[in-house]
């Protein structure tokens, strides 16, 4: 090469792991938000070149946004900013130049105080422009390497380093890997009477006029080039003109410091020495100016302007699909519900008895709340009729006779494959529905995969047809202290409701917390379905016809009721006493205003039961407490199940009248039927 060129550089090229995109990702909906602060992130590049590339390869990923840099043996780290705008628009209009000047002279800043001398590594700049399109996986970025402009070297001769210490290379590879992963960047070597030194970058200050021939200025270069340097050495030139202003005009040695390896085996033997005439300047000056620092990035086009990554068809679709599903909720948490605890719905294990059109409204609903595990209880078979109305089920599924459970899993895994949705097809025994010697050992297997299943989940629904059907799932529940949410259909009419926890009384703390013009029942006082009755449910499919034994009602009451479920749900989940949370209630005709006081979900209310009339488009709230004789949940039929197990419920499976005489309400019937004969006979005497 003539002496007295130019000396050019190999700029940085950026590559991205797609791993940093999923990272940012993560981060923009969980952390950062609407924020747009300035983020640390590392960069890194490796001095050891395998293939002989020319490009200085410049890479992030996943670990870049660690809060320490991840030592990896063969790369150098770079610590750097990444600007994440809001929209296309800021990104596009974000000034580049006041931004690149501004962080340049905070680089400037910190060689004149000392900084980089003790942490060599800072001395390598860059930042990230960007904007994620998190709907379509599009990410918009622009990479600056910052360095000065104006800074013009000229090259007298490029020299091989086993030219010139073909002896001591292999100490100067040991020295080499004995300094600190954060000093390698950029070093000195001394030359003395025995060979090469390698010292660190703090002892710039050593040199001096007089010594100055005896040091050549180490870096780590990631340029595979013969002809040109890596990008690095433009803020090093920097640096040691700022310290050694009187090397201005000398000739100084750049020792480029490169890496190779043959089988194994890597050395330092295709190291290069610049040899070079640093220019006469005015530091200060210079870097004052407007223009003094650059390093904006070309794209693939060779202009200077941004790069796309459009990751839909390479990041895992399965991946994507788990990203995604949650973007609307973890939407509400930027502004709208930043304390709402996502992480506790997600996690909740929910049991769905009966899978036809409740269960398969209120399974969608679950998985839009991102509800990871779903299970299905049910004994029937996908029919004809039932896809238009049940959104889980397709014509196939009738042609093949699927079992409802096992379809509506498969069917809600097809929705979203990150979901753990299973489906059993298992008939609850029912009171009043005699058990014969020939049912006995499947009825009381069936009681048992009952038990298990509510044992094992946090919240049952009860989603069934009939009233009797709802009686076993609400003995288990009550007695495992489990979320119980009953949701039951009329023609146009619907109740939605949570049952009562089993706990400590909490009475005189929870009606405390009453809103003028409203009284509370505390969540262990609740009652269950079962409360408001007088009667043992019995075989209610008995003697009717097909529009009777079917839930006819209007399409959407369904759909209306489900929804209302789920959201019932989720608001205990939030409500700081969970379950046990109190229900209020109208004491007076005042309406139940935005604030229900302190014992508010996050949500906002959490009601006992929710009536709804289509007819009229319409719903109160009413609460009612635990009734004391309970067929379903009161201490008589707890007590005498804990006491006598399966014993106990076959006895309720052949005769529901033995639940009335348990608790007593057959001697109430019997007290109602005195009264109608005395007010009868009073009738007669009066005439």
């Amino acid at each position: 090469m003539d002496t007295g060129t130019k000396l050019e550089y190999y700029p940085f090229s950026s590559t991205i792991n797609p791993s940093f995109w999923h990272k940012l990702t993560e981060i923009k909906l969980d952390v950062d938000k609407l924020n747009e602060h300035n983020r640390p992130i590392w960069g890194y590049y490796s001095n050891l070149n395998l293939n002989k590339c020319k490009t200085s390869l410049f890479e992030v990923d996943s670990t870049s946004f660690n809060g320490h840099y991840s030592n990896q043996k063969v790369y150098i780290p770079v610590l750097g900013m990444l600007l994440n705008k809001n929209t296309i628009e800021q990104f596009k209009e974000c000034d580049k130049n006041s931004l690149v000047q501004t962080e340049g002279k905070k680089l400037w800043g910190d060689i004149k105080s000392d900084k980089l001398l003790t942490d060599p590594f800072r001395l390598n700049s860059f930042l990230v422009l960007s904007f994620a399109d998190l709907k379509k996986y599009h990410y918009y970025y622009w990479f600056c390497y910052l360095a000065p402009t104006t800074l013009e070297v000229k090259l007298l001769k490029i020299t091989p380093i086993e030219d010139l210490f073909s002896n001591s290379i292999n100490d100067l590879f040991t020295s080499y890997n004995e300094l600190d992963i954060k000093e390698k960047p950029f070093f000195l070597l001394k030359r003395h009477c025995d060979g090469l030194q390698i010292l660190p970058l703090s002892r710039i200050k050593d040199v001096n006029s007089a010594n100055a021939s005896d040091f050549y200025y180490g870096f780590s270069d990631p340029s595979g080039s013969g002809q040109h340097p890596g990008w690095p050495i433009r803020n090093y030139i920097l640096l040691i003109l700022h310290y050694c202003p009187f090397l201005q005009g000398s000739t100084v040695n750049l020792f480029a410091f490169r890496l190779s390896r043959s089988g194994v085996t890597t050395d330092c033997s295709h190291s290069l020495v610049f040899t070079t005439v640093f220019p006469l300047v005015n530091l200060d000056e210079l870097m004052e100016s407007d223009t003094a620092w650059i390093g904006w990035e070309k794209n693939e086009r060779g202009k200077f302007g941004p790069r796309l990554s459009n990751m839909r068809n390479s990041i895992d679709p399965q991946c994507l699909a788990e990203t995604a599903v949650d973007l609307n909720l973890k939407l509400i948490k930027w502004q709208l519900l930043p304390n709402i605890n996502l992480e506790k719905i997600k996690c909740s294990k929910c049991l769905l008895l009966g899978s036809g059109t409740l269960g398969c409204s209120v399974a969608r609903n679950l998985l839009a709340w991102s509800v990871r595990t779903i299970t299905f209880v049910d004994n029937a078979l996908v029919s004809f009729s039932n896809p238009v109305r049940q959104n889980l089920f397709t014509y196939e599924d009738c042609l093949e006779s699927k079992t409802k459970a096992d379809a509506a899993a498969q069917n809600l895994r097809k929705v979203f494959p990150g979901v753990h949705s299973k489906g059993y097809n298992l008939t609850i025994p029912m009171p009043g529905h005699p058990v014969g010697e020939i049912l006995l050992d499947q009825t009381k297997s069936n009681v048992e995969t009952l038990t298990e299943l509510i044992s094992t989940h946090d919240i049952i629904f009860l989603l069934m047809d009939s009233r009797e059907s709802r009686w076993l799932p609400t003995l288990l529940g009550t007695i495992n202290k489990k979320i119980v949410i009953n949701a039951a259909l009329g023609f146009d009419t619907y109740l939605v409701m949570r049952y009562g926890i089993r706990c400590a009384d909490t009475a005189d703390e929870a009606l405390s917390c009453s809103t003028e013009g409203f009284k509370a029942i505390p969540g262990n006082k609740l009652g269950c379905y079962f409360c408001n009755d007088v009667t043992a449910p019995g075989n209610s499919l008995a003697k009717r016809t097909l529009d009777q034994q079917c839930t006819v009602t209007r399409p959407g009451v369904s759909a209306i009721a489900s929804a209302l479920a789920v959201e019932l749900a989720v608001s205990i989940l939030q409500h700081p006493r969970g379950a046990s949370a109190p229900a209020f209630y109208k004491a007076n005709n005042q309406d139940l205003g935005d604030d229900c006081g302190p014992e508010e979900s996050i949500l906002g209310a959490v009601p006992h039961s929710i009536r709804g009339f289509l007819s009229m488009f319409n719903h109160v709230m009413p609460a009612t407490e635990k009734y004391k004789q309970c067929v379903a949940c009161s201490d008589i039929v707890i007590a005498e199940y804990e006491a006598s197990g399966f014993d106990f419920l076959l006895k309720v499976f052949n005769s529901c009248k033995y639940l009335e005489e348990l608790t007593g309400l057959s001697d109430i019937h019997n007290e109602i039927g005195n009264l109608e004969v005395w007010d009868f006979d009073e009738i007669n005497e009066s005439d």
